[in-house]
């Protein structure tokens, strides 16, 4: 019978190009997810059964316990950019990913993966980098053998990050841009995915790897690369820090007024602090080098999905082709 790989958050932007991968590879394959009735897409990826969608809740043990039966592989996906009601930072990245890799030492799965971000610290004044530190902690505490991957900002066709500013370029002449000078590392999601598949497959060795793309980028870099894609002229007008915060403040307050019906897309004030330290790989880390992997640059890929900002969508080529005809 075919290995049987559990993806915890596998309808996500990440997770489900695991599954994808995964699926492709010949695996069975389980997307725990809290909502498995909108998480159907991912049946497509694989043959009739092959890709199951079922009910978890990674705050509860017994569903998390349920949905990691018989797996061969555990890979840990779950993640939020924003708290939520229960759903807080530290119940996602802290205490869900301990409750995943204990239960993972208990059944005996074989291979444990676990999504982090580069940045993870324990002592960050970030609440995000701090709760990912300290989920990076509670897996090695139960699963030293784990692979523990870190990467840098993900990109690609249905990222939040640069489908944002290819919505930002739309508004007006003027963007401006919080942390404009914030180093960055843009990483492709198949290589995120890739890497991923390599862990669960025994194919690449325990350990922490810090994944990002060839190129380092400044977020006014990455924005103007936006505009140029959306053919859209734009001036990035760059914030500073406090601007930034207060954007962050305000808008969680909003959150909190609302009683968490309008949730914070925007900017949050731990966004707004995690734009102030650099988020490349450091030095004398695993990298994508360890693996045999040549990860894909942004403007390479973002062409192919950022079209949709153009002024005239999938017909701007066509446009921009009918000019140079001359009538006869």
């Amino acid at each position: 019978m075919a290995r049987l790989v559990t993806i915890y958050g596998g309808s996500g932007f990440v997770g489900r190009q695991i599954a994808r991968i995964m699926a492709a590879e010949g695996w069975r394959v389980r997307v725990a997810v809290r909502r498995p009735h909108l998480a159907g897409a991912v049946r497509m990826y694989g043959d009739v059964g092959q890709v199951q969608p079922v009910s978890c809740n990674v705050r509860d043990e017994l569903s998390v316990r349920a949905a990691m039966m018989d797996a061969d592989a555990v890979i840990n996906c779950v993640g939020i950019l924003v708290g939520q009601k229960k759903n807080t930072f530290e119940a996602i990245h802290h205490e869900a990913a301990g409750r995943i890799a204990r239960i993972s030492a208990e059944l005996g799965v074989g291979r444990l993966v676990h999504l982090s971000a580069i940045g993870a610290d324990p002592d960050s004044d970030s609440q995000y980098a701090r709760t990912k530190g300290l989920g990076e902690q509670a897996i090695l505490q139960h699963r030293p053998d784990a692979v523990i991957l870190r990467p840098s900002v993900i990109f690609g066709p249905d990222d939040h990050f640069l489908n944002k500013l290819g919505g930002m370029m739309r508004l007006g002449p003027v963007v401006p841009l919080p942390g404009a000078n914030a180093e960055l590392q843009p990483v492709f999601v198949d290589d995120v995915a890739r890497v991923a598949m390599m862990g669960a497959t025994g194919e690449a060795e325990p350990g922490i790897y810090e994944l990002g793309g060839p190129d380092v980028m400044t977020m006014r870099e990455i924005a103007r690369l936006v505009a140029q894609v959306a053919h859209r002229r734009r001036w990035i007008l760059g914030l500073p820090g406090f601007m930034a915060s207060l954007l962050g403040v305000s808008f969680d307050a909003l959150q909190t007024l609302s009683g968490g019906l309008l949730v914070n897309r925007v900017m949050t004030r731990d966004q707004a602090r995690l734009l102030r330290h650099p988020n490349r790989v450091g030095q004398g880390v695993r990298t994508f080098a360890d693996l045999g992997i040549q990860p894909a640059a942004a403007a390479a890929v973002v062409p192919q999905y950022l079209w949709r900002f153009r002024p005239s969508g999938q017909y701007t080529a066509i446009k921009e082709s009918a000019k140079n005809l001359r009538a006869d």
